[in-house]
């Protein structure tokens, strides 16, 4: 090939390469000096807005949302726990976990869920002013997941506390506490329903479930109403297997917290009430077999020596018998209410239970063979009698 054409192919070739080159930079360079010498591109001394006038009002809504947590959030405080884990080679491991809480009185006495300071070794608290104090552990009701812990000042402002009784589903609540740690969260929704449910070590009656975002480190703070009044512990959630809200949570009632309050703080822990008896439910089949005088009931298999249910007379059962391959006695009294309220079942007795206090005294309405007798019970308590 003579050279004069190689010279020419060596130019066409890095001309094209040039050109494309070129393209490339200007079809994807934001910066790039041939887009900014493109005609379409302006370059104002000032850019000008269409800015609002001024401050806008906030909608009823919105300032509900805002009213209540200006109310609400200066008694609210993060609660950080220390427990001590082991290794494999039996090694101390110190291990974390967060949660919420809220001041109740002007001695510092702070109520939270039981899970949050459980086997704790070391808490603290930060209030919502961000000063931090150690805690000490007051009072617990595992059972409730309830606990009260104290810090050492009495100027921290309390919550107003509400009453459950009569709230009803589809009421506004909200949900302040530190969810993954991000303190001052306030999240809202309404009451979805309230029924009763399982928790780790026993019934929450009448829990108030709702969809109000609540998430890990939740735990313990408190549900409001739309007055800023506590109506709820935040305690628990059901999220499909993830940690995080799936609009599914529960408080427990403030009114089960203000049951066993007193015993909490003055004695350190709950007084459950009992009546001191063992007892299985009874359908209408079962009646029918047995020749009970009721379709419904607990019917008493035993009664524990020395509690209640014994110094008030009721009888347990006296003839063994088999449910399937479960001895149990016949023979004993039937429980068919409690202070007029029908009792079928386990659960109907616990939401009775859980409405009183060791030393009340009860009605109960049994059947004796085919007698109706109402006896009087002056209730025991648990640590005292099975």
């Amino acid at each position: 090939m003579k050279p004069v054409r190689v010279i020419a192919l060596i130019i066409l070739f890095a001309g094209t390469l040039y050109l494309l080159t070129d393209v490339h930079k200007v079809s994807i360079g934001g910066g790039n000096p041939a887009t900014a010498s493109s005609p379409e591109v302006t370059r104002p001394e000032h850019v000008v807005l269409a800015e609002a006038s001024g401050r806008q009002p906030l909608d009823p809504d919105e300032q509900l949302n805002v009213t209540v947590y200006k109310k609400a959030l200066p008694s609210v405080v993060n609660i950080t726990s220390t427990a001590v884990a082991f290794d494999f080679f039996y090694g101390a491991v110190p291990q974390q976990g967060a949660g919420s809480g809220f001041v109740i009185d002007n001695e510092g006495h702070i109520l939270t869920n039981y899970h949050v300071i459980d086997n704790a070794r070391q808490v603290e608290v930060t209030t919502s002013d961000k000063k931090k104090y150690k805690a000490q552990i007051v009072g617990t009701d595992p059972a409730h997941d309830l606990a009260v812990i104290q810090i050492p000042v009495k100027n921290v402002p309390k919550a107003e506390i509400g009453d459950s009784k009569d709230l009803v589903v589809g009421q506004k609540v909200f949900a302040i506490g530190n969810p993954f740690g991000l303190s001052g969260t306030m999240t809202r929704g309404i009451i979805s329903s309230i029924r009763s449910v399982r928790g780790p070590r026993g019934f929450i009656d009448e829990a108030i479930q709702t969809d109000a975002a609540i998430n890990p480190g939740n735990s313990g703070g408190p549900l409001l109403n739309s007055h800023g009044q506590v109506i709820g512990i935040n305690s628990m959630i059901l999220t499909g297997g993830v940690e995080q809200s799936a609009g599914i949570g529960f408080a427990i009632p403030i009114n089960t917290a203000k049951s066993v309050l007193d015993d909490l703080v003055h004695l350190g822990h709950a007084r459950y009430p009992t009546l001191g008896v063992r007892t299985i439910p009874i359908g209408a089949d079962l009646a029918d077999q047995m020749g009970l005088a009721a379709d419904y009931g607990l019917l008493i298999v035993q009664v524990v020596p020395g509690s209640a249910a014994d110094h008030a007379g009721l009888h347990g059962g006296t003839e063994r018998a088999y449910l399937g391959n479960i001895p149990i006695m016949l023979g004993g009294d039937l429980i068919v209410a409690i202070d007029g309220q029908s009792i079928e079942d386990q659960q109907d007795l616990s939401h009775v239970m859980q409405n009183h206090r060791a030393g009340d005294t009860v009605t109960l309405t049994v059947y004796r063979g085919k007698k109706r007798v109402d006896v009087k019970v002056v209730l025991g308590e648990a640590r005292d009698a099975a």
